[in-house]
Parts: structure tokens; C-alpha cells; sequence
């Protein structure tokens, strides 16, 4: 399975109605939630949000919505484009603006699912690899140098707290915990407290 890094959007235009898809990185089904109010945040003016998501490291978690679209012609179509791409933990969201001309069901079915289509061809992705959490705690003169063993270990920081040591919560992927592990032990000569939460 592949996961998506970064946020996009494509846009196209079906007689006049806009249709934006944006992809966000999402990996509950809180942050779908949050994804979509979101996207509906920023586009106070849409006639329709409409999102399909697909979680979970396999790929088994699905939530779509046809936000008001007759049932099945918007979040369904977007929904089997994602799930056809192998992708996981990837939220798109479907915007659409009117343009004044009734689409129908097919045609409807047609440009979600082309939306869906059109922002997968630019989204970024890599391999979904199994990441473990951590939390370390470093004296100030180490962090230099915990910053370097992050990158050699693709560690990935999700808060950093300075107070009177520096703590530090991220994730590493499965295969590097050791690597972590010990480099962090050559770096703080046991001033270093390393906690892996499996």
C-alpha cells in the first residue's frame, strides 16, 4: 500500500460547475472529519462537499458522502477511484460549484469520479511502512546531533518540548528502532532516555 504525503488539488470544469479535488493525509476517522470541515471551511460558497476516504494500513477503512448529490453519484464514484489506487489514508474532498446546468446521474457519477481521477495523477506518495512511536529526552547539547540520527533514521518529529531538558516525541519506522537505539546511546552516553511505546 502507498500512502499520500502531501496535500493536493486539481480542478476541472463540467457545463459550467466547477468540481476541486483536494487530497489530504488522513489516518482516523477523526481526521477525515476534520479534513471535511475543512475543505467546507474554506469553501463557504459550495453547493456540494463531498468526500470518499480509505484507511487503515491495509486499506480497509472506507467513508464517503454524497453531501446532498442524489445517493451514489458523488461520494461512491470518488470512493471506487480511490480504492482502485492503492493508496491508504488519503481523504479527497470534492467541491463542486454549480454552474446552472443539471448534470443527471451518469453525468454526475462521471465528474466525481474523473475529480477523484485528476487530483490522484499529481498527488505525492510513498510506502506505507510501519512506523513506531517514541518519545526521547535529550540535554540541549545533544540536539544537533539527535537531528542528524533522525535523518539517517528517517525519524519523524511530531512535537518538540524545550524545557529544562529538551523532550522529543516523533516516530521511526519498525526496521530503524535499533539503529535509533543506538545511535542515540553513542550520542548521550546513557544521558539519553529513549521510550518506544509498542
Amino acid at each position: 500500500m502507498l500512502v499520500l504525503l502531501d496535500r493536493a488539488e486539481a480542478e476541472i470544469e463540467v457545463k459550467r460547475s466547477r468540481f476541486i479535488a483536494i487530497a489530504i493525509p488522513t489516518d482516523t476517522m477523526d481526521k477525515v472529519k476534520e479534513a471535511v470541515d475543512s475543505v467546507r471551511a474554506q469553501h463557504p460558497g459550495a453547493n456540494h462537499v463531498v468526500h470518499a476516504s480509505v484507511i487503515g494500513k491495509s486499506g480497509t477503512m472506507y467513508s464517503s458522502s454524497d453531501d446532498r448529490e442524489p445517493k451514489n453519484t458523488a461520494g461512491r464514484p470518488a470512493l471506487e477511484v480511490v480504492k482502485g489506487s492503492g493508496i491508504t489514508n488519503i481523504t479527497i474532498c470534492i467541491v463542486r460549484y454549480f454552474g446552472g446546468t443539471l448534470l443527471g446521474t451518469g453525468g454526475l457519477v462521471k465528474a466525481y469520479g474523473d475529480s477523484a481521477k485528476e487530483v490522484l495523477k499529481i498527488v505525492k506518495t510513498e510506502e506505507l511502512i510501519e512506523r513506531v512511536s517514541f518519545t526521547m529526552t535529550i540535554p540541549y547539547t545533544s540536539y544537533t546531533l539527535i537531528k542528524r540520527l533522525f535523518e539517517s533514521t528517517q525519524a519523524t518529529v511530531d512535537s518538540e518540548d524545550f524545557s529544562m531538558e529538551i523532550k522529543i516525541a516523533g516516530k521511526v519506522p519498525e526496521a530503524n528502532m535499533t539503529l535509533l537505539k543506538n545511535g542515540a546511546d553513542d550520542i548521550g552516553q546513557g544521558r539519553i532516555g529513549l521510550i518506544f511505546n509498542t
